[in-house]
Order: C-alpha cells, then structure tokens, then sequence
C-alpha cells in the first residue's frame, strides 16, 4: 500500500492523533506546556484533514507546527517519551511530510540527544531514515548529522559503535547517490563541464549543483581526516581513526568512480588529495627491511614499520585507484605499481608479501588494465617495464617458494614446511625450517621439488582474484600464512595472467580478422558482417607482441618449473593449458622463438626423462642459454628435473635404431602427450617449423605405446609387435582408443591449416617418413608407419586443396612403394591408391571436370606405379582402377587415356586372374562411363575390347568384349552429335599442329572424317572377330557387326559407306563363303571339355552355315534399310549385282539352313519402295522420304538380330529426323530425293527378277528322268518363301512386266506347286485330311496371282491383256482338284484324293504328293471372283475365258460324284452359276460379234453332262443329302428359264432347242433302278421334273410375242410341250391298262404301285390342267400367230385323251372333262377371214 493511498493518509492521521493522546497522557503531571501542545496539535491536524484535499501536501506546510510537540517531549529526556517522540516523527519522515525547516529542526534536537548520550541506537535510526527517505537535508543541516553519526560511532558501547560505522557508511553513500540522480535529471539540460584533462586548474566548488557540493565537501574532509588534518565541512569531530577514513575512501572510489571522472572538481581532489596521501602512507612499508627496528605495532598514529591494517586497505585503495582511475592517474600509478612489485621480494615480510600477491592477482584478472600498463610503460623509452616487472616478480616469486635463499632472516614471520622421500629436514628460508614428512604419494594436491613440497590450496575461482588478507578489515595483527598459500594464489595469478592475456589478444585478433574479411567483402560488394566491438587500432599488434615478448620468459620459467613440480593432475592441466595457450599466442602473432620454446616444454614433459631425442635437446640448448633479470636479480631458466614421483602407466621400446632396453611412461607424461595433441589439433595452424617437433614426439610416443595404422591411416591399438616389452597398464589400455581418435582428429583438423602451415605439417611427415625408411632398410624389424599413414589421413582431409600438396605427398609415397621391407611397400601403395581414390571422388571446387590439369595431376601417380616392378603393387594399382572407375568413373574426363592404357597393358602371358581384373574394368568403363570420357579415347576402347575379344585364353571375355562392343556402338550412335562436333574441334586442333610441325595427320581411314573413321574402326574390329576360328565369337561378333550396321549406320557420311559396303561387307562375304564352301564335314564329336552339341552344329561346315547365313542377312538387311543412302554412292548398281550374286548362290547351296536364309535376304532387300508421292502416307512421312516397309512375313528380323537382342529399326522417324538434321548441318550427303520424284531403279529391280527367275527355274525344274533319286528337292519354306518374294519384286518391275515374264512366272508357279514333300516333313506341313486347309506354298502361289490380278486392275489399258493368261494359270491350278500335277517321273503317294482312304502317313514312298483339292478350290473361288470383275474387259470376251471356264468346270461337274472330294462339284456348280449369272449378260450383249459362238454347244454339253450325270450318288447318301442335290438341279433350271430362254432371240437355235429336248427330258420322271421302296418317291427328283415341266409351260404361253425370235422360243416350247403331253397320257393309258389286267404278286408290289399310281395321277391332272390352260391361250390368240404343227398336234391329242376316259381316278374324270370340253372349238376347220370372237 502506497504511503500517498486514501487508506495511508487516513491510517497516518490516526496514528498521529492516538501519538498526540499517548504524548499528552505520559505529560499531564510532569509537562503541562507538552500535554498542551499536544492537545493542539491534534486540533491542528483534524482541522488539515477537514480543510484540504491534498491532505499530504498540507501537512508538509505546517510540519513545523505538526513535528513541535514531540520535538518538545524530546526535550524532556524522559526515555519513555523520548522513543514515543522519536517514533512518531521517523513515522512523519517515512510519509515525507517533513519540510527543510523541520528537517533542521529535528536534526537540532538530535545532536542535544546525542550530546546528552541519549537513546543513541535511536537517533542513529532517525538520522538515517530522514536522510534516504528525501533529499530535503543540505549543506550544514546534512553535515551536522553525519557529525553526529561520526561522533556515535566513537562511543563507548560496542554495539553502538558498529551500528554507528554502518550508518556512517550508508550515510555517505546516500550523499553521492544523490549527486548521481542530481546528475541524471540534470542530464542533457545544462552544458555538462568538459571531461578532466589531467592537471587541470581547480575550479571554485560555487559551479557545482547543491547534491555534488555535499559530496565534494564530504570527500575533501574525509582525505583532511586519514591525513590527520582538520576537516573543513564535518565541524564538531571529536575524534576519527585512518582504518576507517580508507576504508570510506576506498567505498567510494569503488561504487562511484563515474562521479570522478567526470566532474574537474573531483578528479583535482584525486590527484592533488588521495595519491599523494597513499604514497606518504605507503613510505614506511618501501623502507622497512626485515629485522630492521620499529615502534609499538598498535599505534594509529604512522610510524615507520608496516602497519597490517594501514597497508592492507592501502593496497585495496591502491587496487581500486589502478582499476577505477588508471587512465587519470599513469605516472601515480606507475609509482603504484613499482611499489607493488617491490612488495613481493623475499626480504619482506610474509603477511605483506601474501597481501601483495592477493593485490598483484587482482591485477591479472585484468587483461585490458595489463595492456594499458604495457602501452603506458613497457612501450614507452626510459620509462619501467612494468608489465614484465610484474610477470617476472611472480615469476622469481614462486622459484624463491622453491628455493632456499643463501642467507636467512631471523625475523621471518612464518616458514614453509617442504619434505621429501626421504623425509630430510630442510631449512626453508632463514633455518627455521620444520621437518615434513611427506609419503612417496601425497593425495593432497601439492607441488614438489628437490625436496621441497608446497600443499596447493584452492584460492579462488578462475578468473577472478578472490583475496583473503586483502578481506581482513577486523585484524590489527598480521594473520599467520598458512603454508602454501602465497604459492597458490601466484600460482592462480599466473594462470589468470595467462588466460586473460591470450583470451584478450585472441579476442581482437578475431575482430581484426573478421574487420578485414568484411572489408575485403565490401570491396567485392558484398555486406559486410557487423561485429559489435570496433576492430582494434593498427598499434594493437605491436602491442599484443611487447605484451608476449615482455612477459613469454618469465612465464615458461614459472609454468615449466610448477610443471615438472606438480604432482595433481587438475594442476599439471591448468600448468599445460597455459603453456598451450602461449604457444598458440605466439604462433598466431608469428612469434617463432617463444612459440618454439612453449612447445619444446611440453614436448619434454610427455616424453620419458632423458628421452635421446635430437630434435628437442638442439632446441633446449638455445633456450636454457637465456636468462633474464628481475631487477637486477638473474634467474637462471630452471631445467626439469623429473624426479617428482609420478604413477607409471607404461612401459615400451624406444623407437631408435640401436636397441636400448625399455623406457617408462607416467601419467603425466601422457597427460602432456593429450596437451601435445590438443596442441596440434587446435592450434595446428600457427605450429608452423616447430611441426617437426610434434610430431618427432608423437612419433615416438606411439612407437613406445605400440599403436598401428589401419584403414584411412587411423592409428589402432595393435598386438604387441615386439613381444613382451611393451607392458601396458589398464589405466592407459582405456586412453589409448582415446588418444588414437585424438591423433586422427588432430591430422583431420590440419584441413583447418592455411596453405604455408599444411605445407610445414607434410615437410614434417616426409622427414619422419625418411628417417623411418632408413631405419627400416636392411632389417625385418616392424617398420614404424607413423608418418606414412599420417600422411595418408591429412593428404584425405585435405581434398579441397591437394593440389598443393599432391607433389611432395605423392613422390614420397612413392618411393615408399619401392621399398624392399613389404609391408612399409604395402602402406606405401595403400596411401597412394587411397589418396588418388579420395582425390578423384572429392567434390573440387571447380570441379576436376573444369580443372583438367588437377584431375592428370591427381592421376598421374596411378601411371607411375606402372614403373614400380613388384607384384603386389601391380595388384593393388588394377584394384585402385576398378575402384576409381565404380566410384568416379563418370567424373575423369581427360585422364581416360592413362586410365585405359592402365587396363589394356594386359597380355596373354599375365595370370588369368589379372585379365579377370583388367576386364572388369573393361566392363565397367563400357557399361557406365562412355558418355563420361573425350571423344578422343573412345578409338582407345574400341582398341583395347578388341584385343580383349581377341585374347584366346578365355572364351567367355572375347564374347563378353564383343557384347562391350555392341554397347560401344550403341552409345556411338546416342551420342552421334555430341561425338562428332567434339572430334571435329578435337581433329581441327591436331591438323593445325600437324600443318606447324608440317607432318601429315597422321590416323587410321584417314581421309573419312573422324566420328566415321571411329566407326570404321569399330567395324574393322568386329570384321577380324567375324572370322574367328571359334564359332562362338564368329556368331557373337558377326551379329554385333550387322546390328551395329543397321542400327547406327545413318550417322556415316556417303563416302564412308564406300568403305563399309566394299572393305568391310563384301570382304566379309567373300571370307565367309570361301570358309563355307572348303569347310570340313567332319562330325565333330563334342565341343570344349563335355559340352554336348547339337546335330544341326555337329560338323564345322554346319557351323560355317550359320555364319554364312548371318552374315548374308546382315548384308542384305543393310543394302535393304541403307539403299536410300547407298543409292548415292556412284556404283551401286555393281554392288547391288554383287549381292545378288551372293544371294543367288547361297539360295542353290544344298544346305537348306543357307538356302533359305537367302531368300529371306531376297524378300528383305526387295522391301523397300522408291519414295513416291503417296496419297495414303501422312505428309510428314512423305516429306522425310520415309519408305514404307512392308512387314516382313518371316520374321527375318529377328534371324540378324540374334538371340534377346532386338533388332532397332533404323528407319525409324527420331532417328531420320537426325539423319536430316545432320545432313543439313554438315551438308555432306544430298538430301532424300523430295516427294514426286521418281528415283530410276528399274534397272536394280530387273536385275533382281533375273536372279529371282533364275533361281526359281533352277529350283522347280523337275528331275530328268533318268535319275533313280532326286539328288535334292527344295523343301515347302524354301518354295514358300520364293514364291513370298514375288509380290514384292513385282512391286518394283510391275512397270514393265510383260507377257512373257508372266509366262516365265507361270512355269515357276506351277512348277513349285507340283515338288512334293519328303514323307518324314508332312506331318508338319500337311494339313490332317479332314481339314480343307492350304499349305502356306499354296496360299503364296494364291497371294502372287493376286497382287498381279490387282496390280492389272489399276494398272493401264496395256495391262489387261494379261488377265486372259492369269484366268488360264489360275483354270490350270482348278484341274489339280480332279487331276493332281506330276514332279517328273517322281513316284508320290496321293493323299485324301478320294473321301474314304484312310491315310497312311508312313507308307513306304519317299515322297508325299499334297492335297490339292483346297487349292484347286480356292482357285476356283478366285477366278469366279477375278470373272465378276473383269467379264467386260476386252481382252476377256476376246480370249473366250468364259468358254475356257465352263470348258473347265465341265470335268468336276460331269464326274459330279465321282469327284476325289463331293465339295468340288458343288462348288463348280455354284461357280458355273455365279459365272453365268455374269458372263451370259455379256454373251448376249456380244450375240453378233461371233466372239460367243462357241461357248453354247459347251455350256449346252456342261448342262447335260451335270443334270444327267452317269456317275451314281454313293450309296450311304442320306435321303437330306439328295434332296440337298435336287435342289441344286433345280437351281440350274430356274437360271435357264431366268437367264437364257428370256433372251432366246439372241441365242443360237440349236442351243435353244438343245435347251428344250433337255427340260423335256428332265420333266419325264426318270427312275433309277437301285432305289429302295421307301424312298423311291425321293429318287424320283420329282420337284425336278414339276421344275422341268414349270419352265416348258412358261414358255409356251408367251402369246405377247412381239417378234418373230419371240414367237420362235414359244413355239419351240409348244412343240416340247405338247410332245411331253402326249408322252404323258400315252404312258398313263398304258399303265392303267396294265394295272387293271394284272393281278398283282405281292403287298410290296401292290404297295408301290400305289405310289406310283398316285404320283402319276398328279402329274396327269397337272397335264390335262396345262391342256386346257393351253388350248384356252391358243383361242385367245390370232390365228395367225399360232404354227399350223402347233393345231396338228394339239389336234393330234384328242385320240388320247379320249383314251383316258377309263379312268378309275376321279379327281382325273373331272381334269379330263375340263381338257375334252375346249375341243368342240375345232370341230370344223376354222375360215381364215372370220374374226374369232370372245368365246
């Protein structure tokens, strides 16, 4: 709750009133004036309550009046109302509501108090809550009451004594915060005074604010007091000691410097006051020299022997003045400091050299004050070193711990105790020495010496001088020392002096550093990192140097001499971090000589005492030379005695070439060796020569501690090599993983090094290396590998910048690879091989694929290890490669070349397993890093795979390198462009520096240009392979040459393919046939070892086949899918005579594998179309002169492709847009002729039909006969596909295919339709017989006539001439069906010629002809078709084909079922109404011409022959079945009376009347004697006959008759008719007659006349119904268009139907009344002139 709260004020008023009550209660007797005032007052206050609202601010204004009546109970000294007053008015003060006059007023009453002894705690209360509740006390008032509290503080009651010294000091800090918040709210309102400048005049007090003049005048007389003068302000001190006045001088030194050093007024008292007062006080302390006399010790007053309390708070003044004011004060503090050091000799006392330790650490933890000394003093001329005088003083300070003086003081106040092992008394400092017995180990850290042992204590944390005499502000007398204390804290002072120093330096270097980089930054325009310290001046650095120089001497004095004392381990660390420190400090400031000295201190300390190592002892010997003074005093460098008794923790061998015996390790020596280490590690950077020192010591370390390299060049903890002398302890058997993972990362961090400090670290390793090596010759001693796989580890970590080690860090590995001892050799290849790996797979910056020379740099050892003769060496160098090759491969660039002439130094005499190794680098390289390497080299691998196919030790790797040959190709062909232009700049470069050096270019194919000489290459390569004497190779390489031909072939330019087509093709060719035909055809009996072969490869001729055969299809593939980019070359014509040569040879080989594949070359190389504007292509087809290929019906893709590797169409769009592409940018081959143009290759294509011609006449032509055997008959494929070429080849010569080419093809047709096949075949190409199937011989036959008969259909006018001779080719083929064709004189067993044979496929004969009924059949169907599109032609109304077809359709339809198949007849008759439903349209139409004459008596004959066959149904015909057959009898009737009697008029008579006889014949039922009773009314084709019958009677009626020829066919018909008529009822009568005279023999025979009788009695109401239908017609017509034989023989009829009237049957009764009634009619002879009327 606030003192201001409605709440407060209303508690205060209160309270006040109920003090006033109490006040005038205890008064009433005694004080009636007090009671009265009290009284008052309380009316007062109730009357301010009522009044104000700001009851506060009111009470203040009459405080005076408000405080009076306890003011006047104050006065009565009565202790009970003196504390009520005093309680009361501290209340009013805590609410401040005390006004200046009040404030004076109490104050007054007070000091009476005081004066009066009264109440003495109380007052002290009072003052001090007045005085920090407000700021309403100045000047006198204020002065008075720190009087009074002095004057307390000098009582004799203890207790108010204290309280009074406590007040005093919170008094006096209360004015000068004052002065400060005066300050503050005066801050940037008046001009501030100008900061001090050193002397300058004193200014009047009158300038300065009220709150500073209080603390001015205070100051002043607190300087007069510790002086012993009269104050000036304090007036009424009685008395004032000069502990206390410092102790008030040092308090507000200390709280508020900022008030000296910035007020003039201030700093003058500083100067002019305290110093002068410090240094007069200090004087009896310089002089005083131990055992000198001196007056009473009590005395305050100064005498001239130290005083402990004086000097001590002089020292904390001292310090505070140093700290505080050092830049006010330089030359007092000079003075200051001199003094100090002064303090620390040994002639002084202890107590004062301990306080002065205590001051001179204070110092240390000083960094920026110990710099300021260094400018200030140790820079300047003829001015103290100071800052090395301090050093040094601490420095001689500790020795003199250690060392006993010459001469001894009686006087000493207290001594050192030191014992030893061997528990001697020794005197330590003046003889008062007291014996101390110390045990060998001592648990308390201690420091020992020569027998000296000093107990270490723990003084204060790091970095902070926490003092404890300096703090003895109660002690009069000096405190005793205890022992080891003044060691300890020097010992902490130096170790702070170390730290703050490098810590400070360290600090602004790195601000430096980072003030450059950003500067350098900007520079480049980039922003510089801000850091929030300035950088520091360019002075600094000669700053940071004096401050190492001044001081380095001392400090390895002091640190190497603890070192070699210390027996505790924390403590040797702190000695050796410091030590450490120093010499990173002085290496960063390139101090070489202290730098060097630190490290050789701890290279001593971490080996064993009186290690034989050279390296140190020269560089001892520099340093022990030196000494230096303090003072006058020299001080040698001590040299560590390492006798201290330390814990032994190892014992090993020396590493030395004579043996030694063992050496021993402590502790403490590995501890330094960690130091050593850390060193190294952090510090790696700024070791620069003294690198040798190091790692000589780590070197040897190791060696005596027996770590081994491993991998990387780790060192590992290994066996004990050398047998029992290296004993380890487990203590250390825990560190060594440590320290080995210590040593590594020390080698990893020299990637941290600068350029000249990595070089320094690797000079070191070479040297240790060397001398390793030489230690190692001549002897089988384990070799130390310390350097070697040092060298190794930092060679790996410094991968970013190798290239500034690589030379010296490689040559020297590899003369380690050359060194006899093998296993020192085996680290030697190890480092090389893992340092090139490293290199190569490091992410460079820039890359090594922009820094060529750093990747040959990098490679170049792998060469060189080449020259090394040693076995292993050779091993691990084809290792590295492999290695490389997986993990960089993609990255060499340039350094292909040594990399491959690494892998192709490969012969036949090296071990398999070196081949092995070689290859799969091969392999690697092939497989991943084609697209990684120059251009350049690829001719290099093609070499190198080559002579791996080549190899003849292992079959496996020359098949596997053609394979990598294969993938060659395929990547040439990828990578075509990106090729090319690279080896054309590549080509350029070398034809200029040929033309400089004026030699030719000399290259392989020179003049092709390079990316085609590098395929030329390749070509050549599988050429040689093509022919090797293993099959295996020959199919492999042959495969790859021909794929690789086909596939990538676009990418040579035209005058290359010269070169493929004659040097690499052909050549080929030749080779091949020439081993073909002479090869052995001996059986060879297995393969290599137990393989088995099988029979189709069991003789090395079988085996040249094959060859033959790839290497042909390959041929031919080439000249097929290349033949728009070999047309261009001048002679390919020649070429293309060549092939064909070659084909036509192999197709008449007598090997059918070889045969066959040739046509297959045929079919392939004719499957190209001259580019031709074609409207079905898309127009980006045409415009790229894109042929289109005609599927290959054999799959002969796959025959050069070879087994699981497709084949890649090199025709496809992506790459002919590259090959377009690339034509116009090289403009070296003449583009694809353009659409519309037609190339002239007529002479190519006939040049081809010769050959087709010749080879199928010599094929086909039938064996003479002669011959007992067919030497060799083609077999079905070989026939199939030659007549599978055909279609194609006429493709190509359709434009001038004449007749006798067609007859040519003809005699082949038929030729290769008539070769049987060899029984043991049929099975597989006969079809079972059931099946009405074509072999594929025939379906090619079928599919050659086709393409012609289309070809003629769009072809010209002149074309179609031919199709008579195709109908007659095509006719010949329909005769197979009845009369299959002979093969010579060959004896063939038919097959399913007729239905019920059952086939026998093993008969005896060799030879099995084919079914040729299907094919015969499908002929048929085909010239029915080919009729219904071409009967109008010219060509075949002239040539009588329709003649020709009933010519030939008149066998099967006369043998009708005598046929070898019943399908054929029905077919002939479907075909031979098709036909004519077509033909006789034409025939009629050509009526005149002639043209048709004779084909009616033909077709006339083919109708009887067919109706009225004399071949028998078979007797399992089913009644279905004949039904079936008379239907298709009636079929033909109904085209006769649909398609010929119509027309009769313009048909021949005699065919007409043939016609007629023959439905006349068919309508008069005629039986066949070997029907069953049953089915005898089937038989009797009775709907035929009812047809038959129909149509005469159709014909008989036409009575429109409009012509003559009309009349004539009706006539004809009557005449038929009525003969018919007559037959009928003739044969009726007869019947009848017979009938009913006979009786009959059986049921049966009665059974069938019944049916007869029925039938008859059908057809005779049928007749007599067409009797009186005609004479009703006849009446109907003029007289005169009916023929006078016409009424003759209806006339001639009434005898016989008179006849008829006997009848039993009255359904015939009535028909015959119907026929008899018409007749009356004709009872007289009709007169000509009369018209005949309705009737």
């Amino acid at each position: 709750m606030s003192t201001s709260s409605p709440e407060a004020v209303k508690k205060l008023l209160e309270n006040m009133q109920t003090d006033l009550r109490s006040l005038s209660m205890e008064c009433k007797k005694k004080f009636p004036p007090v009671k009265e005032a009290a009284e008052s007052g309380i009316v007062k206050i109730k009357t301010i309550a009522a009044r104000n609202t700001d009851i506060l601010a009111a009470l203040k204004e009459n405080s005076s009046e408000v405080v009076q009546p306890f003011l006047m109970g104050c006065g009565t000294k009565e202790p009970k109302i003196t504390q009520l007053c005093l309680a009361a008015i501290q209340r009013l003060m805590s609410h401040e509501v005390v006004s200046e006059a009040a404030a004076g007023n109490i104050i007054n009453m007070l000091w009476q108090l005081m004066e009066n002894g009264l109440e003495e705690l109380k007052l002290l209360q009072t003052v001090l809550v007045l005085l920090t509740t407000n700021t309403v006390v100045h000047d006198e008032v204020l002065s008075k009451a720190i009087v009074l509290c002095f004057r307390l503080h000098f009582t004799k009651d203890n207790i108010t004594n204290n309280t009074a010294a406590a007040t005093v000091r919170q008094v006096v800090t209360v004015v000068f915060e004052r002065m400060v918040a005066e300050d503050e709210r005066f801050k940037g309102m008046a001009e501030e005074p100008p900061p001090v400048q050193g002397n300058s005049n004193r200014r009047s007090v009158s300038t300065l604010r009220p709150s500073a003049k209080d603390a001015y005048m205070l100051f002043q007389d607190l300087c007069q007091l510790v002086n012993a003068d009269a104050p000036y302000w304090l007036v009424g001190m009685t008395e004032m000691t000069r502990t206390f006045g410092l102790e008030l001088l040092e308090s507000v030194l200390n709280d508020f410097p900022g008030v000296f050093l910035q007020h003039q007024e201030f700093s003058f008292l500083l100067k002019e006051r305290v110093c002068p007062l410090v240094i007069k006080l200090f004087s009896p302390n310089i002089k005083f020299r131990q055992g000198s006399s001196g007056g009473s010790a009590a005395s305050p007053a100064p005498v001239e022997k130290p005083y402990f309390p004086i000097c001590m708070r002089l020292l904390r003044v001292v310090s505070v003045l140093i700290k505080h004011f050092y830049s006010l004060l330089v030359t007092e503090c000079e003075i200051f400091l001199s003094l100090l050091v002064k303090f620390l000799d040994g002639e002084k006392p202890q107590w004062l050299r301990a306080v002065a330790v205590e001051s001179v650490h204070r110092l240390c933890v000083q960094p920026h004050l110990l710099r300021s000394f260094c400018q200030s003093y140790d820079m300047k001329q003829h001015s103290t070193k100071v800052f090395r005088d301090i050093v040094n003083a601490l420095g001689s300070f500790i020795q003199s711990l250690f060392i006993v003086p010459s001469a001894g003081n009686p006087a000493s106040v207290n001594a050192v105790a030191g014992g030893s092992g061997s528990a001697a008394q020794t005197a330590v400092q003046g003889g008062q020495g007291v014996a101390g017995v110390g045990g060998g180990l001592t648990t308390q850290a201690a420091f020992e010496y020569r027998g000296t042992w000093i107990p270490l204590m723990t003084v204060s944390v790091q970095g902070s001088a926490k003092a404890t005499y300096l703090e003895m502000l109660d002690k009069v007398e000096p405190p005793s020392i205890p022992e080891g204390y003044a060691m300890s804290v020097a010992f902490s002072a130096l170790l702070d002096l170390v730290r703050g120093i490098t810590s400070m330096i360290e600090r602004e270097l790195s601000l430096e550093e980072e003030a450059a980089a950003a500067e350098a930054a900007t520079r480049e325009g980039l922003e510089a990192p801000a850091s929030e310290e300035s950088p520091p001046e360019p002075l600094a650095h000669q700053v940071w140097e004096e401050m190492v120089n001044a001081c380095w001497c001392g400090l390895l004095a002091a640190l190497s001499l603890l070192l070699d004392a210390s027996t505790d381990e924390s403590a040797t660390e702190s000695i050796l971090k410091a030590e450490l420190t120093m010499a990173s400090l002085c290496g960063r400031l390139s101090l070489v000589t202290p730098r060097d000295a630190f490290i050789t201190a701890i290279c001593k300390a971490s080996l064993p005492p009186h290690y034989a190592l050279t390296v140190l002892s020269s560089n001892a010997t520099t340093l022990s030379n030196k000494s230096y003074s303090i003072q006058g005093q020299n001080v040698q460098i001590i040299s560590p005695s390492s006798e201290s008794h330390q814990q032994v923790v190892a014992v090993g061998q020396p590493l030395t070439v004579q043996h030694q015996g063992t050496v021993v390790l402590t502790a403490k020596n590995i501890q330094c060796m960690r130091t050593l280490l850390n060193l190294a590690h952090c510090h790696g950077a700024v070791l620069g020569t003294s690198w040798q020192l190091v790692l000589a010591t780590l070197q040897h370390l190791v060696w005596i501690l027996g770590l081994k390299p491993g991998v990387g060049g780790v060192l590992k903890p290994g066996r004990a090599v050398e047998g029992p002398s290296t004993v380890l302890t487990t203590a250390v058997m825990t560190d060594l993983p440590v320290i080995s993972n210590i040593l590594s990362r020390l080698f990893e961090s020299s990637q941290y090094l600068d350029d000249v400090s990595l070089h320094h670290l690797i000079n070191a390793l070479c040297s240790l290396s060397m001398e390793a090596m030489e230690m190692a010759y001549g002897n089988n001693k384990e070799p130390s590998l310390f350097a070697v796989a040092k060298l190794l580890e930092t060679g790996l970590v410094n991968m970013d910048r190798i290239e500034i080690l690589w030379r010296p860090l490689t040559a020297h590995l590899l003369e380690v690879c050359q060194h006899p001892n093998a296993r020192m050799r085996e680290w030697g290849a190890e480092a090389v091989t893992s340092l090139i790996k490293a290199g190569l797979s490091y992410k460079h910056e820039p890359p090594l694929s922009q820094n060529q020379r750093l990747q040959l740099l990098l490679l170049n050892p792998l060469k060189e290890l080449s020259n090394v003769l040693h076995a292993d060496i050779r091993q691990k160098q084809l290792e590295c490669v492999l290695q490389i090759l997986q993990s960089q491969g993609d990255s060499l660039g340039p350094g292909w070349p040594l990399v491959l002439n690494v892998i192709g130094a490969i012969r036949n005499d090296q071990g398999e397993s070196l081949i092995r190794t070689a290859f799969q680098c091969l392999q690697l390289v092939v497989t991943d890093f084609l697209p990684t390497m120059p251009c350049t080299c690829l001719q290099i691998v093609v070499e190198v795979a080559g002579s791996f196919g080549l190899q003849n030790q292992e079959l496996n790797i020359s098949l596997t390198s053609i394979g990598l040959l294969w993938n060659i190709s395929d990547y040439f062909f990828q990578r075509g462009e990106a090729i090319t232009d690279e080896l054309e700049r590549e080509e350029a470069l070398l034809e200029k520096q040929a033309q400089e050096k004026g030699e030719p270019l000399n290259r392989p194919f020179h003049p092709a240009p390079p990316f085609d000489c590098l395929w030329l290459c390749l070509y050549a390569k599988l050429g040689e392979l093509c022919v090797d004497p293993r099959p295996a190779v020959r199919k492999s390489a042959g495969q790859t040459l021909f794929s690789t031909i086909a596939a990538h072939g676009t990418l040579l330019q035209q005058p290359t393919w010269h070169i493929v087509v004659w040097k690499v093709l052909f050549h080929l060719l030749d080779c091949v046939r020439k081993s073909s035909t002479t090869a052995d055809k001996e059986k060879i009996e297995s393969g290599g070892g137990n393989i088995l072969i099988h029979h189709s490869r069991d003789t090395a001729e079988k085996q040249w086949a094959e060859t033959w055969v790839l290497t042909l299809a390959g041929v031919a593939r080439i000249f097929n899918t290349r033949r728009y980019l070999l047309q261009q070359l001048g002679d390919f014509f020649k070429a293309w005579e060549v092939l064909l040569d070659h084909i036509q040879s192999a197709a008449l080989s007598k090997n059918n594998e070889v045969s066959l594949a040739a046509l297959k070359s045929f079919q392939e190389i004719l499957q190209i179309v001259t580019p031709v504007k074609d409207a079905d292509k898309s127009d980006a087809l045409a415009a790229m002169g894109v042929p289109p290929v005609l599927v290959d019906p054999l799959g002969g893709a796959t025959t050069a492709a070879g087994p699981g590797r497709p084949l890649l169409r090199s025709d496809s769009l992506a790459e002919r847009l590259a090959q377009r592409y690339m034509n116009s940018a090289q403009a070296q081959l003449p583009p694809p002729p353009a659409p519309g143009e037609e190339l002239d290759d007529s002479a190519l294509w006939w040049s081809a039909w010769n050959t087709w011609y010749r080879t199928g006449t010599e094929c086909t032509r039938p064996p003479p006969p002669g011959a007992d055997k067919p030497s060799f008959i083609p077999s079905q494929p070989f026939l199939t596909a030659l007549v599978q070429i055909f279609p194609a080849l006429y493709q190509h010569v359709k434009g001038g295919f004449s007749m006798e080419d067609l007859r040519k093809l003809g005699v082949i047709l038929h030729g290769a339709v008539s070769v049987p096949i060899s029984s043991d075949a049929s099975p597989f190409i006969l079809p079972s017989y059931t099946e009405a199937v074509l072999t594929s011989l025939q379906e090619a036959v079928l599919t050659a006539l086709d393409v012609l008969q289309k070809a003629i259909c769009v072809g010209p006018e002149t074309l179609q001439v031919m199709y008579p001779a195709i109908f007659e080719q095509l006719l010949l083929f329909v005769e197979f069906s009845c009369k299959p064709p002979q093969y010579g004189k060959l004896e063939t067993k038919h097959v399913a010629n007729a239905k019920y044979n059952q086939i026998q496929l093993f008969a005896p004969a060799e030879w099995v002809a084919l079914n040729y009924v299907p094919f015969a059949e499908r002929s048929l169907e085909v010239v029915v078709d080919l009729y219904h599109k071409t009967a109008c032609h010219k060509a075949v109304i002239n040539e009588k084909v329709l003649q020709n077809i009933i010519k030939t359709l008149r066998m099967p339809l006369g043998l009708k079922y005598a046929c070898p198949a019943e399908s054929t007849w029905k077919l002939a008759v479907s075909s031979l109404l098709k036909v004519l439903s077509i033909g006789l349209p034409v025939a009629r139409q050509h009526a005149s011409s002639g043209k048709f004459d004779t084909m009616w008596p033909e077709l006339a004959g083919a109708f009887e022959d067919f109706l009225f066959t004399k071949s028998t149904p078979p007797d399992n015909l089913s009644i279905q079945e004949f039904q079936k057959n008379e239907a298709i009898d009636v079929e033909v009737v109904q085209l006769i009376s649909t398609e010929i009697l119509p027309f009769a008029n313009f048909i021949p008579k005699e065919f007409v009347g043939q016609i007629m006889a023959m439905l006349n014949k068919g309508s008069i039922h005629s039986q066949s004697s070997s029907f069953t009773e049953a089915e005898i009314d089937v038989r009797m084709r009775e709907e035929f006959s009812k047809v038959c019958f129909e149509t005469l009677l159709q014909f008989s009626f036409s009575n429109k008759a409009t012509t003559p020829q009309e009349g004539y066919i009706s006539r004809m018909a009557l005449s038929v008719l009525l003969q018919r008529a007559q037959d009928v009822l003739r044969r009726y009568v007869e019947d009848e007659r017979l009938s009913g005279r006979c009786p009959l023999p059986s049921a049966q025979r009665m059974k069938l006349d019944c049916h007869l009788l029925r039938q008859q009695v059908t057809e005779i109401i049928f007749v007599l119904k067409a009797v009186s239908t005609l004479m009703d017609s006849l009446k109907k017509t003029q007289p005169e268009n009916v023929d006078s034989n016409t009424w003759a023989q209806v006339i001639a009829l009434y005898p016989t139907l008179v006849e008829c009237i006997t009848c039993s049957s009255s359904e015939v009764s009535s028909a015959l009344k119907e026929a008899l009634g018409p007749f009356k009619d004709f009872m007289q002879p009709p007169v000509s002139k009369v018209q005949n009327g309705e009737s």
